[in-house]
C-alpha cells in the first residue's frame, strides 16, 4: 500500500509532501490544474520513461520518493529480498527517482542505487494504475486478453503455457538448425564415410609409417648390409694377415714391457686394455648380426607395396605420410560425430513433438479456464452495464482457437456488445459509443481489479464520458473495492469524489512569474465546499452547499 508520496520540483509542482490512508482516497481540482500530475510523477518513480522537460524550469534536478508498506504483500517482499534490497523486519519499501535537468536519471530501492528497469520489475507488485484512455485500449484484443486473464486469475496457468512455449520454440529452432545443416552433411557423411572405409581397410597403426621407412631401407640394403659388415669384421677379428684387434693387442703387450722402465705408462695400457676388451664384444656382435642377416625378396615386396599406398593415401589427403594415422583418427572422429548428428536429429524430433504435446496441454487448460471465467465475466459485464444506465444493455465475449500458437495460449478474442434492444451482439468497435465504450470499460477494469492481488489501484480520469445517476454508481463501486483495497481515483465528478474514505485537492497559483500546483488534503468542512464547487461551479450556493452535504458519503 502506498503511505507516502514526496515530489519536489516536477513539472509545475515546486514541493508536494502527503501521507496516503487505505481505503478510497479522491483526487479533485478546478480543469487545468494538474489532478494528475502526482499519477504522472509516481509513475516515473516506478520506472516510467524520464524527460528533461519533466524537470520545473530553472531547477537544477527533479526528485520523487513514494513509500509503500510491503508486510502485505508478500510477492514484493519476496521480490525485495531475492534483490537484496530488504532488511530483516523491515516493512516499508522505499523508491526514489532523480532526474537532473542535464537528462541524467538515477533510481534508488530503500537507500540502494538501482537502474531504472529495476523499478518497472517491482513495479507490477506495488500499483495498478488505470489511465484515462483505457477505453481505447479495450478494443485491442492483445488488451482484452490480458483482462480476462487477470479476472480468471490463473497466472499459473499462463506461466506454465509460456514456459511450455519457450521450450517448444527453443526445441524447434534447433531442429530447424540442424536440418538446415543436413544438406551439407549428406554430402559430406559421403565422402567421408568412403575415406574412413578406404583408411580401415588400410588400418596403417600409429608410428607404422615411420617404422615400415626403416624396415624399408635396411631391406632395400640387405646385401651391401652384409657384404660390408663382413669386411668390417674381416679388418676387425678375423684376417689372415692383419686383424686391428692383433694390432691393439700388440700394442698392449709393447706398452706393458715399457712400464717396466716407466709406470706413467700404466693409465695408458689400462685404456688399451679397455679398449681391447670393447673391440672383442664389437667383432662378436657384428659376427652375430652378419649370421642373422639374410635377403627377404618377398618382405621387400611386401614392405614396398605398403609404403607406396601409405604415399598415395597421404598424397590423396594432402597430408604427410607420417601424419596419415592422425588424418585417419580425425576423420573417423568427424564421421562419428555426423553419425551422432542424424541420431541427435532424430530424438531432437522426439522431443519437438513431446514439447509441443505438453504445449498443447497447457494451452488447453488455458483456453478451459478462459472459457469458464468469459462466461462469468460477460455475466458480470452485463449486469455492470445495466447498473450503468445501460439498462438493456448485453455483452459477451467470443473465444476462438487460433492457427498461430503463442506463449499466450491458443486462443482468439473478440469482446462482442449489444448495446440497444434488439440489436444483435456484434464487435464492440462496432457498435459502442463513446460513452457507453467508458462505461464498459470502467466496469471491466472495476471487475478485473477486485480479482487483482495488487494492494494499491490508481483510476485516473476514467469516469471520462458518465454523469448524473451512473456517476454516483461508479463512486459506490469504487468505495466498495476501496474497503479491501487501497483506491485512489483522479476525477472531476462530485458524485465520484464524495464516495471517497478521504479526498485531496489540487489547486494551481500563478503569481505572474512562474506557475504552481500543491495539493491539500481536505477536512470534511473542506470536502463540502469541494463538492459544492464541482456541482456548481464558482458560484457556490446554500443550494449547492445542501446537495454536497447530502451527497457525501459518511
Amino acid at each position: 500500500m502506498l503511505t507516502h508520496l514526496y515530489i519536489k520540483d516536477f513539472a509545475i509542482v515546486d514541493g508536494l509532501d502527503i501521507e496516503i490512508d487505505p481505503g478510497m482516497t479522491t483526487i479533485t481540482g478546478e480543469t487545468g490544474a494538474g489532478k494528475s500530475i502526482s499519477i504522472d510523477a509516481l509513475s516515473l518513480c516506478l520506472g516510467s520513461r524520464a524527460e528533461t522537460s519533466m524537470v520545473r524550469p530553472n531547477a537544477d534536478k527533479t526528485e520523487i520518493s513514494a513509500t509503500f508498506n510491503v508486510s502485505q504483500i508478500p510477492e514484493a517482499m519476496q521480490w525485495l529480498e531475492a534483490q537484496d534490497l530488504l532488511n530483516p523486519d523491515q516493512t516499508d519499501c522505499m523508491i526514489r527517482r532523480v532526474i537532473t535537468a542535464e537528462g541524467r536519471s538515477r533510481a534508488y530501492i530503500n537507500g540502494a542505487p538501482v537502474p531504472a528497469q529495476l523499478l518497472k520489475s517491482l513495479a507490477p507488485y506495488l500499483v495498478n494504475i488505470h489511465g484515462q484512455h483505457a477505453h481505447q485500449l479495450l478494443l485491442k484484443a492483445d488488451n482484452q486478453l490480458t483482462l480476462l486473464d487477470q479476472f480468471a486469475d490463473h497466472k499459473h496457468l499462463l506461466a506454465q503455457t509460456t514456459m511450455a512455449y519457450q521450450g517448444w520454440h527453443k526445441l524447434k529452432n534447433e531442429l530447424k538448425q540442424l536440418e538446415k545443416e543436413q544438406a551439407n552433411r549428406d554430402a559430406r557423411y559421403q565422402l567421408l564415410e568412403y575415406q574412413v572405409n578406404e583408411l580401415d581397410d588400410f588400418d596403417l597403426a600409429e608410428g607404422e609409417f615411420e617404422q615400415i621407412e626403416l624396415e624399408h631401407k635396411r631391406l632395400s640394403n640387405s646385401v651391401s648390409l652384409v657384404t660390408d659388415s663382413q669386411q668390417c669384421y674381416s679388418l676387425l677379428y678375423e684376417n689372415d694377415e692383419q686383424t686391428i684387434v692383433g694390432m691393439v693387442q700388440f700394442i698392449q703387450n709393447k706398452l706393458s714391457d715399457l712400464s717396466k722402465y716407466d709406470p706413467a705408462l700404466e693409465n695408458l695400457i689400462e685404456m688399451i686394455n679397455q679398449a681391447d676388451i670393447q673391440l672383442q664384444e664389437a667383432s662378436y656382435e657384428l659376427r652375430d648380426y652378419i649370421d642373422s642377416q639374410e635377403p627377404d625378396p618377398e618382405r621387400l615386396q611386401l614392405v614396398e607395396e605398403r609404403m607406396a599406398t601409405a604415399l598415395e593415401l597421404a598424397r590423396k589427403h594432402k597430408v604427410p605420410a607420417e601424419s596419415l594415422y592422425v588424418e585417419h583418427q580425425t576423420l573417423a572422429k568427424e564421421l562419428a560425430q555426423i553419425k551422432q548428428s542424424d541420431e541427435q536429429n532424430e530424438q531432437l524430433k522426439a522431443q519437438v513433438k513431446e514439447a509441443q504435446e505438453y504445449y498443447l496441454t497447457a494451452a488447453k487448460a488455458l483456453s478451459d479456464s478462459r472459457a469458464k471465467a468469459a462466461k462469468a465475466l460477460a455475466k458480470e459485464i452485463t449486469q455492470s452495464m445495466q447498473t450503468l444506465n445501460m439498462q438493456k444493455g448485453q455483452f459477451s465475449i467470443k473465444l476462438t482457437s487460433n492457427s498461430s500458437p503463442s506463449k499466450f495460449g491458443s486462443d482468439d478474442i473478440e469482446f462482442l456488445v449489444s448495446a440497444n434492444p434488439g440489436q444483435p451482439l456484434q464487435a464492440m468497435h462496432k457498435v459502442a459509443s463513446g460513452g457507453e465504450l467508458s462505461r464498459i470499460s470502467l466496469a471491466l477494469q472495476v471487475l478485473t481489479s477486485a480479482k487483482s492481488s495488487v494492494p494499491t489501484l490508481i483510476f485516473d480520469e476514467v469516469d471520462v464520458g458518465i454523469s448524473g445517476p451512473t456517476a454516483a454508481i461508479v463512486g459506490q463501486m469504487l468505495r466498495k473495492i476501496g474497503k479491501s483495497t487501497q483506491v485512489i481515483c483522479v476525477t472531476h465528478l462530485p458524485q465520484v469524489a464524495a464516495c471517497g474514505h478521504q479526498q485531496m485537492q489540487v489547486t494551481k497559483q500563478n503569481d505572474g512569474n512562474s506557475t504552481t500546483t500543491s495539493m491539500i488534503k481536505l477536512d470534511q468542512e473542506q470536502r463540502v465546499y469541494e463538492l459544492a464547487r464541482l456541482l456548481g461551479g464558482d458560484a457556490i450556493s446554500e443550494n449547492t452547499l445542501k446537495s454536497a452535504k447530502e451527497l457525501l458519503v459518511s
